[in-house]
């Protein structure tokens, strides 16, 4: 594939870590989280390690310690299809409360699984319009957690492309169309190219199997750049897209040129202050859904010297990480 400048937009996909070895007897609480299973390389790779220790160690500030006063049992699918059988075998556990980071897909399942084992949502890019919630301020029922404002930064991720790289009009959108408030972050990004005059062409997945076909066509067609949209699908393919071509951090660590989006990091640990409140007594349809309050800008110096850019100074000061 001829060298070109790419884009990163990813919200989310979390990965757990390994099984926990045997909790003391000491643990009172048990907590079920539905993973998806790291694949290859990436279960080795250091920004996956760092996310797999967000959420235990945002546990462990509110004095939560694994293996001591808690337990967390972790299930992993390898796919949206396994998330039933998976959300099933947790609720079965009878842990105090659910927790995943897979999405709505996700968040459904385990949804489905049980109506009063109280659920958090780590990500989530529309929980009302999926049916998790009934509001943000009052979620009702048994799902609460955070919001990731994926639809609203898609022309924003379009904005900061196009000023890294001015000469590009024509631009490939790789995106998961199977996942929930993806199309609505596609609409929000059309709407921006209309004003950039930027041409969109969009390529759509469904499924692991798409993503190779989806790369030849990309290849084949050659765009100025790619714009990903992250998932759990795009986000655990990451470094398979990057290598051809990322919202996340974990996309420009992964050899993209710019990465713009919710922390996943921050995230991780907020959902943990959930999961305190709720192991206290308070009730998940009580506690608001809230949204990030921190974005990251993250510019990779050293695929903008491979692809021949010069990144703008003005950007550069806004970035919150450069990649040497």
């Amino acid at each position: 594939m001829e060298r070109r400048a790419f884009l990163g937009a990813v919200t989310g996909g979390l990965l757990a870590g390994p099984l926990a070895a045997q909790a003391q007897q000491a643990a009172k609480h048990r907590i079920g989280f539905l993973a998806l299973t790291p694949q290859g390389a990436l279960a080795e790779d250091p920004a996956t390690r760092e996310l797999l220790r967000a959420f235990p160690d945002g546990l462990r500030g509110y004095g939560w310690i694994e293996n001591q006063n808690i337990i967390i049992e972790r299930r992993y699918a390898d796919g949206p299809e396994r998330y039933p059988a998976v959300a099933s075998e947790l609720v079965a556990l009878g842990p105090d409360v659910l927790v995943t980071g897979l999405g709505e897909p996700a968040i459904l399942a385990l949804k489905n699984a049980t109506k009063t084992i109280p659920i958090v949502m780590l990500v989530s890019a529309d929980p009302v319009g999926a049916g998790l919630i009934a509001s943000l301020s009052r979620p009702g029922g048994n799902v609460t957690g955070l919001s990731i404002l994926a639809a609203e930064m898609g022309g924003k991720r379009l904005e900061i492309l196009k000023q890294a790289v001015p000469r590009a009009p024509r631009v490939a959108v790789l995106w998961n169309a199977a996942y929930q408030g993806k199309s609505d972050e596609f609409r929000d990004t059309q709407a921006t190219a209309g004003a950039l005059k930027v041409t969109l062409k969009s390529i759509e997945l469904r499924a692991s199997g798409d993503i190779e076909p989806a790369l030849s066509m990309i290849g084949k067609d050659h765009p100025d750049a790619i714009v990903v949209f992250a998932d759990p699908l795009t986000a655990s393919h990451r470094q398979q897209i990057a290598d051809q071509a990322f919202e996340l951090r974990e996309f420009a660590q992964a050899g993209a040129l710019i990465s713009y989006g919710a922390s996943l990091l921050d995230l991780l640990r907020r959902g943990a202050g959930y999961v305190d409140k709720i192991l206290r007594g308070a009730k998940p349809a009580d506690l608001p859904v809230e949204q990030p309050t921190k974005f990251e800008l993250v510019i990779n110096l050293k695929t903008a010297k491979a692809l021949g850019l010069t990144i703008p100074p003005s950007l550069l000061a806004r970035a919150d990480q450069v990649i040497e």
